[in-house]
């Protein structure tokens, strides 16, 4: 089973004032040299934050979501950074945003940070400013839950939803559908050679299509630990790629232990995920709402796509 080394959990100003103060003071105050003065202001009390903790209970990343729905003070200890901390924090406010009801949520992103941000679906607007001494930018991020959609069970961030436990190619094929199916806006696939058995299925392609040609600002990523066994075998798969590439993205690990992972899964941004210990076989389980274990997988997949490359067998995907 694949750990990603740290997990993310709601976290409260009273409960974990020290924390918070002790993450915010080193990467704000001590390295960027906001001024103390500026950093605590009074929508802290008030506001959503999350905490992101290393194997160890340790604090390493925090942010918070205000009542004026703005998603800020996103702080990521040194040695934590480029290994899926940040985007993690970032799912999490936003997933909270969703279970809010807000209708969009805005940042103002350090300019270095813009890009971060545009691909878990921001948009700049507006001039470059200073804050703090600090080129910013403001972004903002359109969500899609529905206006007064009453909560159901599915919703909860501790349900679970509907459980697979596959066993054959056509159950395995049943748990990626509806992975895909319930995907908002990403869906991350991990695999050793695109699967063409299960990938390939035009039941499968469409079920792509579809999210990307009818879903907004969608990302499509699968992380490919064989390219070369793949190009000869998913062609259909990497053909839609092709003619979708602003939504789809292939990339392949260069370190060697990322190589070692033997199984393969597939996660989306809603808590929806289905994994196969051995990528070889058809075993496997998942469920279509388990917010902390997809949470875990995202984490991870984010982890090594920083430290992968595109695939030189299907470079034409990346434009």
């Amino acid at each position: 089973m694949i750990t990603s080394g740290f997990s993310v959990e709601p976290a409260t100003w009273e409960v974990d004032l020290d924390e918070l103060r002790a993450l915010r003071t080193a990467v704000f105050v001590v390295e960027q040299g906001v001024p103390e003065d500026e950093e605590w202001d009074e929508h802290d009390a008030r506001s959503h934050h999350v905490i992101a903790r290393d194997s160890s209970g340790r604090a390493i990343g925090t942010g918070r979501l205000t009542p004026q729905r703005m998603i800020g003070r996103m702080a990521v200890l040194p040695e934590w950074r480029g290994r899926g901390v940040g985007a993690a924090l970032l799912r999490a406010l936003l997933e909270r945003a969703r279970e809010l009801r807000l209708p969009e949520v805005e940042l103002h992103a350090q300019v270095h940070a813009i890009p971060f941000y545009e691909r878990a679906g921001f948009t700049a607007f507006g001039d470059e400013y200073d804050e703090c001494g600090i080129p910013h930018r403001s972004m903002r991020m359109h969500l899609d839950t529905p206006a007064g959609r009453e909560p159901t069970p599915a919703d909860d961030a501790g349900g679970t939803g509907e459980t697979w436990l596959t066993a054959t190619r056509e159950e395995a094929r049943a748990a990626i559908l509806a992975v895909i199916g319930s995907a908002r806006r990403e869906l991350a696939v991990m695999s050793r050679d695109l699967d063409a058995e299960l990938f390939e299925h035009a039941d499968v392609l469409e079920a792509l299509r579809q999210l990307a040609v009818g879903t907004p600002n969608v990302r499509i990523r699968f992380l490919v630990l064989d390219p070369a066994r793949a190009s000869g075998s998913a062609h259909r798969l990497i053909a839609l790629g092709q003619r979708l590439s602003s939504m789809f993205a292939f990339r392949t690990p260069v370190e060697q232990i990322d190589h070692q992972y033997p199984g393969a899964f597939v996660a989306n941004d809603r808590g929806g995920w289905y994994e196969r210990a051995l990528a070889s076989r058809y075993d496997g389980e998942g469920a279509s709402h388990a917010r902390a274990r997809t949470a875990q997988l995202l984490a991870r997949f984010d982890e090594v796509w920083e430290r992968s490359e595109p695939a030189a067998e299907m470079r034409r995907l990346e434009i």
